[in-house]
């Protein structure tokens, strides 16, 4: 065991502590949480119901029901199309989904349904920010290495959890593919796993194990999984291709890191846990980084209980977290789960990674934010105040590193005054002169080096 998780548990009683992964990795521990079952090991005579139709998949949820919905790539749309048909068939209400970022089209919204099943998202995606922000779905700010403890605690009770797997092997075994995520913590204590087994779904190695026998219903669809090409951290990874043994930790990834396998930047093979192995929770990509995935044990999903969990994350020689931002402001405090008062997606793994690689064990860890100078309209993305009703996800105290196209600003230990002349400096020339007369006017004395 890790030597901080072996100081934690000497204030846990044993009664309470319980293993929620199948990696090698030290389980944290919760206090009074509830006992979920192991889904990895076979029942004994047991398969599931194979059902034709999805309606029919879902046909044990109940008005008053809570469901987890699997999420991003493996999102169960058809599952959640025949969710919606079952629950005006039979006129059931006050069905609530607890899920992070979905992808594909949102039934449950229409007009003759959204008064019946209500989403709780605890990480919002483009398909549903508009009814987090019409009031039409609810909006749950929450560190997303904490999201498999709302249902491990008791505070979430799931009757359902519903997922997509990839076809069971000659043994039986299916995986959770592309998400370990919190999915693996609902498999294990919802009253009822109802899949959709897709041959399209990779095979994956880690916390992404269930057997067939503890999913309760099951339902053959090959759908198209969900895609996503291009992102901010494909970007910032097309810029190591001439580094050295690289390892990957963290709680996803995309087509970005195809490229530094294949010319051998990542090796993995200075890492401490799981060696020779990326670590992630989840991905989202492309068909070619799914078919990357399948059968593939150099990559290790984990449950993102401990993925993300800071302390496992100082661990990690070297670590660097890379995380962006929507505006900062002089000071330093960091806005990135809404624009103004319009949420935008959720706390997600900002916080767990950059506190994690700030308290490094090595000393060597490097947390960073990284944004573009400017907006897509051409206003600055570093501000003298926050937007009026923007929320705060990585506050000053945690910020070390800014980086924009124009520099690094190194925060942490300075000052106010300190901290503003570190931002203007990076900030687009187009703006500097106005952000420096604000910083003025805000703090009373001009922004300096010293």
């Amino acid at each position: 065991m890790l030597p901080n998780m072996n100081y934690l548990n000497r204030f846990i009683p044993v009664a309470f502590r319980r293993t929620f992964s199948i990696s090698a990795v030290t389980p944290r521990s919760t206090r009074g949480g509830v006992e979920g079952r192991e889904v990895t090991y076979p029942i004994a005579d047991k398969k599931p119901k194979y059902v034709k139709e999805c309606k029919d998949a879902v046909s044990i949820i109940k008005s008053g029901s809570h469901i987890f919905v699997h999420g991003i790539a493996a999102t169960p749309t058809p599952l959640l199309e025949g969710l919606c048909e079952h629950v005006k068939a039979n006129n059931f209400k006050k069905i609530t989904l607890h899920h992070m970022h979905l992808e594909g089209h949102t039934p449950w919204l229409a007009a003759d349904v959204k008064d019946r099943i209500r989403s709780n998202s605890l990480f919002t995606g483009h398909n549903l920010r508009g009814a987090v922000n019409d009031g039409t779905a609810d909006f749950n700010s929450i560190f997303l290495h904490e999201i498999p403890l709302l249902f491990r605690s008791g505070m979430i009770h799931l009757n359902a959890a519903l997922i997509t797997v990839s076809p069971p092997d000659s043994n039986g075994f299916c995986t959770l593919g592309t998400g370990a995520d919190s999915t693996r913590a609902a498999v294990t204590l919802a009253d009822y796993v109802i899949a959709i087994c897709n041959k399209n779904m990779p095979r994956t190695f880690g916390d992404t194990v269930i057997h067939e026998s503890h999913i309760d219903f099951m339902v053959v669809n090959d759908f198209s999984l969900h895609e996503r090409i291009g992102a901010v951290p494909d970007a910032a990874l097309n810029a190591l291709s001439n580094h050295k043994n690289l390892g990957i930790h963290t709680e996803m990834f995309s087509d970005g890191i195809l490229k530094l396998v294949q010319c051998n930047a990542i090796t993995n093979a200075k890492k401490t846990l799981h060696p020779g192995k990326m670590v992630v929770s989840f991905v989202y990509g492309s068909k070619k980084l799914y078919s990357f995935l399948h059968d593939n044990p150099f990559v290790f999903f984990g449950d993102v209980a401990w993925v993300n969990d800071p302390s496992i994350v100082k661990t990690m020689p070297k670590m660097t977290a890379i995380n962006s931002a929507v505006e900062i402001d002089l000071t330093g405090q960091v806005v990135s789960d809404s624009v103004g008062s319009r949420f935008l997606s959720g706390f997600g793994g900002q916080v767990d990674f950059i506190r994690g690689a700030a308290l490094s064990i090595d000393g060597l860890g490097k947390p960073i934010i990284a944004l573009p100078s400017l907006t897509k309209k051409g206003e600055s993305k570093i501000v003298p105040y926050l937007s009026k009703g923007a929320g705060v996800v990585t506050s000053r105290a945690h910020v070390h590193y800014v980086v924009t196209e124009y520099g690094i600003a190194q925060l942490w230990g300075k000052n106010m005054r300190q901290r503003a002349y570190e931002l203007i400096r990076i900030s687009h020339p187009s703006q500097r002169e106005q952000l420096e007369k604000a910083a003025f006017e805000r703090m009373k004395v001009m922004p300096s080096s010293d």
